[in-house]
């Protein structure tokens, strides 16, 4: 049975882990996502879990510590944000790379520098390529869905690799929303205890985690990895029904909202999709057929499925709360241009660089991205593709 509460992003993500009860958490405070261990640390001390919590000297030992538990068979998870990433970028490659089923509780914000400790997704946009599954949240019941979900998707023994569970930090990690969480003992039963087939600590199998790879090797180690990611849609998919016929909530690859008969379209990542049905349902109100395509799984890339539901749009904008520094856009801006360009897509796309160091997107500004997209469809050109939102030139 739901339980109705009140909570912030941090202290549902925590609550999530809590429902879990992982076997090993290593963790090192950084802003805004030190919370998440604070609360959990709590839940260590007052004897509500039996994880072995770990408090470590560096983000790079944080990663290091929970990659040796898992590669011992523990189910193993930290939390970080920002610089911390960065800090644990080797890492990330050698936690995929040995095919490792941790999580990672991110609280996306900015990179340094300048200095700014607010909201965008220049953090693990810069990890997306380092092989890890990443889902995304527009809202707090988002990030402790996806949450519960991590494991069963990451452990899956078609998987096998790890997750992030991305949300926006302050804008859902801080603020706090009405929600509702399931009772721990669903929790626990829907995720399952960990079951290892291999792993350092099992006397009958000796095995190496690591190891060396030559020349010889090292692109049938990158292609086994590549093949685990072939089945994490369906396993997402296929998670994500079982958890809808718990909670009643239902998630997909991606979110289509009013795209039935949309012919303008946004696509984006995180809290600003919220932001956006604000104007989408005015602009509604209106006649306007407009629409929104909110990403969930980021990695890997659903391109097929979105090429398909943008299919019946003439003009589309890709918004990147993240720089690619390319000249012609961000990153998620190239996958989708991608994603339409091979499925021989008539609609005119643009990029829009956006909310970078936590800048504000009002629902005015969104509907300036509309009207946009609307003189675009009307013109028949694009015009300059690669644009900013909100800035002062």
């Amino acid at each position: 049975m739901a339980k109705r509460d009140r909570l912030s992003g941090n202290e549902a993500v925590a609550i999530a882990l809590r429902q879990i009860n992982p076997d090993v958490f290593p963790a090192f405070p950084i802003t805004p996502s030190t919370e998440i261990p604070q609360y959990f640390a709590s839940f260590v001390a007052n004897g509500q879990v039996d994880t072995e919590f770990i408090p470590v000297e560096s983000e790079h030992s944080s990663m290091s510590a929970a990659i040796g538990a898992s590669a011992a068979g523990a189910r193993s998870l930290t939390a970080t944000s920002s610089c911390g990433l960065a800090y644990m970028w080797e890492e990330l490659y050698i936690a995929a790379s040995n095919r490792l089923p941790l999580a990672l509780a991110l609280v996306n914000r900015a990179l340094s520098g300048p200095i700014n400790i607010n909201c965008d997704h220049s953090d693990s946009m810069g990890a997306r390529d380092s092989g890890w599954i990443q889902l995304y949240a527009e809202n707090n019941q988002e990030a402790y869905d996806n949450m519960v979900q991590a494991y069963r998707i990451s452990e899956h023994p078609d998987v096998r690799l790890p997750i992030m569970i991305c949300q926006d930090g302050f804008i859902t990690s801080h603020a706090v929303e009405n929600m509702e969480l399931l009772e721990d003992e669903e929790v626990r039963s829907f995720v399952g205890e960990y079951e290892p087939e291999n792993y350092l600590l099992n006397p009958d199998c000796p095995m190496a985690v690591g190891p060396y790879s030559i020349t010889d090797y090292y692109m049938e180690a990158k292609r086994n990895q590549a093949e685990g990611m072939k089945h994490v849609s369906r396993v997402v998919l296929e998670t994500a029904k079982e958890f809808a016929a718990l909670s009643g909530r239902k998630y997909g690859l991606f979110e289509e909202y009013c795209m039935e008969d949309a012919e303008l379209a946004v696509v984006m990542i995180g809290s600003a999709a919220g932001t956006t049905k604000d104007a989408i349902d005015g602009l509604r109100a209106k006649g306007e057929k407009v629409g929104l395509v909110k990403i969930r799984m980021y990695r890997p890339f659903p391109a097929e499925e979105i090429a398909q539901a943008l299919s019946g749009v003439k003009a589309v904008a890709v918004m990147d709360r993240a720089e690619g520094y390319t000249n012609h856009g961000g990153p998620l801006g190239a996958d989708v241009m991608a994603a339409l360009f091979r499925a021989h897509s008539q609609a005119l796309a643009v990029n829009y660089i956006y909310g970078l160091g936590g800048r504000d997107v009002r629902v005015e500004d969104m509907e300036h991205i509309f009207a946009a997209l609307k003189q675009i469809a009307e013109d028949g050109e694009t015009g300059e593709t690669y644009r900013y939102l909100g800035i002062r030139e």
